[in-house]
Formats: C-alpha cells, structure tokens, sequence
C-alpha cells in the first residue's frame, strides 16, 4: 500500500497544519529533520524542530539555496515571503507533526512489527533479530539506536510494501513519552528485554517507570520477557494488560514457559540448555558474557513464537555475529582517513554512514567502497537505482563496488567507479598507490569480510590506542548549551591537539554542531585546520612575529595581548596591503589579574587610539579576560572582582571604539558557576572534554586509553620486576606485560604501586617501573589472557584519578599523551 501519495496537500492534512504559501504539487518520499543531512533534494521534506540545542528554522534559508521546497515549521513570525517558490505548512509542534506523519504511514501495513523496550540490549536483540530472520523475511528496522521522539517516526517512515516484518525499539526518558511511540509503533509483537538504574531520576519511582515502559505493549498480542526481573514480573501483574494480551515468558529459576536449565561455556562459546513445554531444546551462541546469553534468549523465544523449527535455530545462533555500535575513524595510508563501518550493509545504514562521511572536511575527495547490499526486500535493479541516487546526493567522488550485483548494475553509477566481483578480487589487484589524501568508508555485508581491506589501508601502529567518543563531543557539547542563552555564541578550545584527542578530527565534529569560534594556541595549528576543510573563524591565543603572514594568509583572527603584538600586526598587513582585501579581525586581551598576558587598565586609552588610527584594516571582534581561579569557591570574591573590572575596562573601550563587539571571560567551570557572567560568548575547554569538577555526572566520558596484554609470566616469591629490580615479590604472582610506556605519555610517577589499570573489570597496580616503551602490572586472581584489553583510563578510571596519583591536574595528563598512540574516533 506504499502507492500512497504523500504530496502536500495529503500531509497538511495528516500532520493538522495549515499551509501558508501556495502549494507546488510535489510528491514526497523523503523526511528530514537535520539540515545537514539532505537527501534527494526534489522529493524531500524538512521539519523545522525548535530543539534545546538548535532551531531547525534557523537553516531553512540555506536549504532553500540548495534546493529544498518542502517546508514544515511551527514558527508563526517566520517571514516566508522571499521564499517564493518553495512548500511551507505551518504547524503547533513540529516534532507532534512528525509522529503524526509517521503514525499514519505505520497505518497503510499489516505485516508482523516487532516493538522492543527495556533498559539494556535493545539494540543488540534488534540487530541479531535482523541477522536471523532476514534469509526469508525482508525486515524493516531502526537505524543503529533510533529510538527517541524523533527517532521512532523517521525509523517508521521507512516502512513500505518491499517488507513483510518490521523491529522497532523504543527507549524513554521520561513520563508520558512512551504513549506517543505506542500510537507511532503500533507493535504486533512485545519484547521487554531487562529493566535497570537508567533516567531513573526522572520519575517518581522505579515500579513508574517500569509502567511507562509497558504502554508500548498495550495492544500486542503477545509480550516476551523475563520473570527473573521480579519488578518487571510484578508490575506485569498488577496492571490490567494481562486482561487484553497473552505472556511468553523464560527464566533461569522460578516459573516460566520456558526454563533455562543450565549454560555451559567453553571454547568461548556458551551452550543454553532449556526445558520448554515439557521437552528439552538448546541452542550455542559464540559468545559467553551474560547480557549475550540474556539477548540470545529472548531472540530465540521470538523465533519460537512466529514459529521457527529448532534446527535451524541453533543453525542461525551459532552463526550470530558481534553488532558493530559505532563507525570509527582512524588514519590510514597515503595521508587518507578511513571508516570502519564494515559490519553490515543496508540501505538505512549506508545513508547514516555517509553523513559521517561527510563531516569530514580534511580531504578533498571521498570514496566509498560497497559490497553487494543482502536481504534489501527490493528488486536488483530498484535498489541499486536507490543507491547510485543516494550516492549522487551525498556527493561521493568515487565508487569501489565488490559484489556480483552492484557490479551488474554499475551503469547506474556516473561518477569514477571500479568493480570486484569479490574482495579477494579487490585484494589481488590492490595497490597503495589506489588511495591518497581521501576519506575512505568502509561499508560491507559481514560475508565479504572488509576487515582485510581495513588492514590494508589503515595506517599501522601499535596496539596502544586513544579511543575518543565524538558522540561524547557533542553530548557535553549539548550540555553547556542548556546553560546558556541561545544567543550566547561559544567558542571550543582545540588548543593543544584538542586537550590530546586530535586536531581536525575534533574539528570536524565541532563545525558540525556549529560552534560559533574555535581557538587555537598557535597559528601553524589554524593553518592546518584550514588546511582540512574547517570554515570555523579560529581565534589564535599566542601570536608571533613569525606568525602572522601565515595569520593572514589562512584567515585567522589573532589574540592582541600588548602593544608590541599589535605594532608587528600593523607591519605585517602594511608590508602585504595590496594582498588584503578586507578587514583583519582581532580580539583583544585584557589583564584583569590573572597577570600572564593582557592589557591592563592603564594600557587602554593607547591601544584604542592605535587601533581607532588603523580602523580601515583593524576592527576588534571580541574582548576578553581570562579567571585566575573560577573553579576554586574560596577564590569567588576574587572571581567577581576579575569580572566587575572586565566589565568596566570593556565598556571604556566600547566608548572608545564606538562600536560593538563580543565579550567574554568564562572557562567551562565559569559557564556552571557564573552563569550572570556569560556576557556575549563563552569559552568551552575541558567540559567539552568530560572533565568537570562541578558537573562531572552530567557529562559523558571522551576518552579511553586503552592498550594489550603483551606476555603472561608466572614468577615466584622474591623475584624483582623491571630496571633496578624495583619490583619485589612476597608470593607467587601472575605478571603481565602491557605495551605502553613513559614514552607513549605514561608517567613515570604511576610506576612501584602507585597507580592501576583494569583488566577484565578488576584493578591491576603496575609493579616495578614504567619503561620507555612498556611496563608491566600484577594480575595475580585475575582472568586474564595475552593479547587482552588493558584500560589505563576512561569512564572506570577518570582521568582526574591519575592526575591525583602523580600530583598534577587532567590537562597535564591528556596533553602529555605521545602523537604516536593511535588516535580511533567513533560515533554510536
């Protein structure tokens, strides 16, 4: 019934608006609530959300200039008038808009939907539901965790007559949000995977939010969990949705209708032995860690229930693969950047990853290399149809197919292309001459086995690496933002290899949030994000002489501190006047006490009169101050002094230049603790890094430094460990040699004792002292094997635990990490 034709009339009706310009009879096939993610421009719709962070209406006009015609927007005194030929339907709520766009398209089917809630696993039971059933049935489903507000409907609206079953998750927050994604999902079919601690602070109490998650199951036929979860158990009981639905139910002890007898693990598989209607069945999965066994078992239950023969469960659970949550990032060959993607490969996924794709600016051109894509429920020829038009939209530069099918259909691909029909095909002819300064996506059905391309174009390194969470980025990010006026600008410190996670790669994410500045300490760090693509302004921190053609050349807006600074500026543009054809931004820095750089009270009648004397070259963009002490509460009346006197040594320079620019004086811990302080922009540093004193459980950790297990050694009672035998041993002890050392960024100081790591969720101390390039720690009753994760620091253990163990601060720590520890950027 997919025929249905959304043009705008049909969705004016659907979503209650009203449409305020006069209607082009265009159909619509494609909805989109992110204006950096367009997709086939001519069909698309764009609803305007007026978010926490970001107001969809704030971009419309420059997805008018690229095209869009097709509006939705809830803002009444939004002037549409120079929009001449474009859609616009006004609504109250743009997101209630949204449901009720999607509710009605989850009206037009009646195949089998799959709704799935819980606390933990949602994704996983979805992901491995797909990988079951896809051989005989074409599935629908959430993008990776689409599973919000506005999640759930652009997942639905994928649905169309190609499917015949569809698995949908649905996650909440809070009360009441779960009432919307019901009516939006409508599901067939119940799976409640487990119930924990998760956003329990929003509501009154847990057995509340156990109620809210239950109303996605008010009107399936059938509900799948586990009784061993007593409070899920008991509320199923004492609600009345037993009156209208039927249980299928499993736990390892007490009552169910099926029993978990017993799980035997080996060889890292586990085998799960059930007694299920008086008859006895199992199944193997190669996993052996309890929240698989927990996915696996509602998985199977599923299958049970739609009526799947045993045998061929267990073919498909022992095949079960790992679910890939994040894209990652790393460097690779030749100057390219590569992402990892190389798990699956869909329709719905493929267009996620190339909008990461497409966040990268540090290369000109970008390649895709696509397998054959499996189980689409489409023709050949629609789907590759579907895909070169995905492709042409995204603004790829280069195809690499491998796969019998996309190779039949590469006429449909216009831009440079090549085709394998398989990847041992690829890898025969490949070449390190193929790739050079490109960003790479990897994106690949399991059965092709990408990870052998990935080997040959990442740049090879040792296995210490930083993981950083761009999801984290932005989550902090976001944070601060809720803490501020919207019309407060912020300016993301990327100084210092951004804190030690990376240049442009943290770039990149933050001009896509649309960071108002960045700020750099040195020009040659400017130069090179400009370099890769970034259009950000960037402020420089610590001008020179030296620096400032190359200040000029890419655009930067250097920090004036003292009249020598600003004189050699002066000479620079003088000396390349012909070269510059506007304005040179600056920001000029004010000593209000911190007493490193800045200009002091006395210095600004001369320095405003200097600058009043250039104003055809010069205009001050910014002025502002830096807090000796804003996150220390005995140094507040110090603090407010600081600020009383930027305010006053700003305003004699606002008289004096008549005319306005920006200020701004707050670090991350002065946004939470200053907030009457926040003047027209502030600075985000270490916050944006999810290191707070203030805010610490509000903020998400960013960076993991993690490394492996080289040796195991068993040695005995009074053997000495590393140089000078510093490590002595009272007892028989297990010894493990881990491949990170004083010159990766590890400190010494950590060495004898001092500090710890994690390995298999228990602590391990380092034993004797750190080397050059390893070291080594004490795991004696601890499970552990060679070639096993170490974890040196990250949400286990905070950066600010080691910084208190060597007597330093987190800044310290992250900066001191070597350039040569992989850096692995991922977004969930």
């Amino acid at each position: 019934m997919d025929e249905l034709k959304y043009n705008f009339l049909n969705i004016a009706k659907i979503v209650k608006g009203k449409i305020i310009s006069n209607p082009l009879q265009i159909d619509i096939n494609e909805i989109f609530i992110d204006s950096r993610n367009v997709g086939n421009i001519s069909s698309s719709l764009f609803i305007a959300i007026d978010g926490k962070n970001h107001n969809g209406h704030n971009y419309i006009n420059d997805l008018f200039e690229k095209g869009i015609k097709n509006f939705i927007i809830s803002n009444e005194s939004f002037d549409i008038s120079k929009y001449t030929d474009a859609n616009f339907i006004l609504v109250n709520n743009s997101i209630n808009a949204l449901q009720l766009l999607a509710t009605f398209k989850r009206k037009q089917f009646t195949y089998p939907i799959v709704g799935i809630t819980g606390s933990n696993g949602k994704t996983i039971v979805k992901e491995w539901l797909f990988q079951l059933l896809n051989q005989e049935k074409k599935v629908v489903r959430s993008p990776k965790s689409f599973n919000s507000q506005v999640g759930v409907p652009l997942s639905i609206w994928q649905m169309s007559a190609d499917n015949d079953f569809g698995i949908f998750e649905a996650g909440i927050s809070e009360p009441d949000e779960m009432d919307n994604l019901q009516h939006i999902i409508n599901p067939t079919i119940g799976i409640f995977t487990n119930i924990g601690q998760a956003h329990d602070e929003n509501f009154i109490h847990f057995h509340q939010k156990i109620g809210e998650k239950l109303k996605l199951f008010t009107k399936v036929e059938v509900l799948i969990y586990c009784t061993d979860y007593y409070d899920i158990r008991e509320r199923v009981i004492t609600t009345e949705i037993l009156k209208n639905i039927k249980l299928f139910t499993w736990a390892r002890k007490g009552n169910a209708d099926v029993i978990v007898k017993s799980i035997q693990k080996n060889n890292k598989c586990s085998t799960i032995i059930l007694e299920w209607d008086k008859n006895s069945d199992d199944f193997t999965i190669p996993f052996t860690d309890e929240a698989s066994i927990e996915n696996a078992m509602h998985c199977w239950m599923l299958m049970k229930y739609i009526g799947y023969d045993s045998k061929v469960i267990r073919e498909r659970m022992l095949g079960l693969q790992s679910v890939a949550m994040r894209l990652e990032l790393k460097e690779g060959i030749n100057n390219c950047s590569v992402i990892n993607d190389s798990y699956n490969s869909d329709l719905n996924s493929l267009g996620i990853a190339i909008d990461f794709l497409n966040q990268q600016k540090q290369h000109p051109n970008r390649t895709l290399i696509l397998s054959d894509i499996l189980q689409s429920g489409k023709g050949e020829d629609d789907l590759y149809e579907e895909v070169a038009s995905l492709i042409a939209n995204k603004g790829i530069t280069k195809l690499i197919g491998i796969g019998k099918a996309i190779s039949r259909q590469k006429n449909k691909f216009n831009i440079e292309k090549y085709f394998y029909s398989s990847t041992n095909d690829f890898i025969d002819e490949f070449s390190s001459s193929m790739f050079f300064n490109e960003t790479i996506l990897l994106k690949g059905a399991r059965i092709f086995e990408f990870e052998q391309i990935s080997n040959l174009i990442q740049q090879k390194a040792h296995e210490t690496v930083l993981e950083i969470n761009l999801n984290a980025i932005v989550h902090n990010l976001n944070f601060y933002k809720s803490l501020i006026k919207p019309t407060t600008k912020i300016m993301a410190m990327v100084k210092a290899f951004s804190y030690g996670s990376g240049s442009y790669e943290i770039a990149n994410i933050l001009q896509y949030q649309r960071v108002d500045y960045l700020s750099v300490a040195y020009a040659d760090e400017g130069a090179e994000l400009r370099k890769a693509g970034i259009t950000v302004p960037i402020m420089v921190m610590n001008p020179d002489e030296q620096s400032f053609d190359t200040i000029l050349q890419y655009n930067l807006e250097p920090e004036i501190y003292s009249h020598r600074i600003f004189d050699l500026l002066i000479n620079t543009i003088n000396r390349k006047h012909k070269k510059i054809d506007k304005t040179v931004l600056i920001h000029l820095k004010l000593d209000t006490g911190m007493h490193r750089l800045g200009f002091e009270e006395i210095d600004l009648l001369d320095i405003c009169n200097k600058i009043n004397c250039h104003k055809e070259i010069i205009k001050v963009q910014s002025v502002f101050t830096h807090l000796a002490s804003a996150d220390d509460k005995n140094d507040d009346v110090f603090t407010k002094h600081q600020i009383s006197l930027f305010e006053k040594m700003s305003g004699i320079i606002l008289d004096e230049l008549q005319y306005t620019f920006m200020r701004h004086a707050l670090n991350s811990a002065g946004i939470v603790r200053f907030p009457g302080a926040h003047f027209d922009m502030v600075r985000l540093g270490i916050g944006l890094y999810g290191v707070s004193s203030e805010v610490q459980n509000e903020l998400m950790n960013v960076s993991t430094l993690k490394t492996i297990i080289s040796q195991i050694k068993i040695l005995q009672s009074s053997e000495t460990i590393g140089y000078n035998r510093k490590g002595l041993l009272n007892k028989e002890s297990k010894i493990a040699t881990i491949n990170i050392g004083y010159a990766d960024g590890l400190n010494r100081k950590l060495g004898n004792g001092v500090g710890k790591v994690l390995v298999n969720g228990q602590l391990a101390p380092f034993i004797g002292s750190i080397c050059m390039d390893m070291c080594m720690i004490d795991i004696t009753g601890i499970n552990a094997e060679e070639g096993d994760d170490v974890i040196i620091f990250g949400k286990e253990i905070p950066v600010s635990t080691i910084a208190e163990q060597i007597g330093t601060i987190h800044y310290e720590v992250f900066t001191s990490l070597s350039r040569r520890i992989k850096r692995i950027y991922y977004s969930e």
